[in-house]
């Protein structure tokens, strides 16, 4: 070493600024990632209000479902009746269900205006003795046919005598009121008379002579042409 290097030199730090200097005293300070704020509509998601409404939309969801299903198998029972409304009876009658061919069973119900109605009263007159119900939208349906019919076949005799099931006669004669149903109606609240009939689902039909003998059973609505044609042969034997 020279002996003209002053001692001072051998440790002078560069100046700082100069190209290719590298700060040893000052280390640079790591990059800060900043998170970006969730939006509303993932806020609300995380919330116990956005879990509540998940849980209720699904809930719905499910519920709608369930509904559609019971719905479409309602639909398939009613395809296998002809349109009618599939029933349940108490299943307590004692007595045969009625047969083509063999006698009516008679019964006596307390019609819509109070009075009492026998089967067995109309004896020597056709009958067309007709299972419903108001809350049967294939009843509802119908009834406006069957009074027409009615009309047109009175004169020669037809007693059309009505009986809803599972209802009270103030509901009957309700009904009647409302629709403008002429010939006589009775309730059945207990379904008992439909029981003795072994009706299986509503509306039902059951064609009685004037010997008391049941000439034709129909389940179902029924169009007004099958109505005139079964009249006919009713009346007219």
């Amino acid at each position: 070493m020279s002996d003209n290097v002053r001692d001072d030199e051998l440790f002078d730090e560069p100046e700082p600024g100069l190209p290719g200097e590298v700060d040893l005293l000052e280390p640079t300070a790591p990059a800060v990632r900043i998170a970006p704020q969730p939006g509303a509509r993932e806020r609300i998601r995380r919330s116990p209000l956005g879990t509540l409404l998940v849980l209720l939309v699904t809930a719905a969801v499910v519920t709608a479902g369930v509904l559609l299903v019971q719905s479409g198998s309602a639909q398939d029972k009613a395809a296998q009746t002809g349109g009618a409304t599939v029933i349940t009876l108490p299943g307590l009658s004692k007595v045969p269900p009625p047969e083509v061919g063999k006698p009516a069973q008679d019964f006596t119900v307390t019609g819509s205006d109070g009075a009492k109605l026998s089967l067995s009263q109309f004896r020597g007159k056709p009958v067309w003795l007709t299972f419903g119900a108001s809350w049967c939208t294939g009843c509802q349906a119908e009834v406006p046919d069957i009074e027409a019919a009615y009309q047109k076949f009175r004169p020669e005799g037809l007693v059309v005598l009505g009986i809803n099931i599972t209802e009270d006669n103030a509901a009957v004669k309700t009904f009647a009121q409302r629709v403008g149903l002429t010939y006589p109606m009775a309730a059945d609240p207990e379904s008992a008379i439909a029981d003795e009939y072994a009706v299986s689902a509503i509306p039902a039909h059951y064609f009685i002579d004037t010997d008391g003998i049941v000439r034709d059973i129909r389940i179902g609505a029924l169009a007004p042409g099958v109505m005139q044609d079964i009249l006919n042969k009713l009346v007219n034997p």
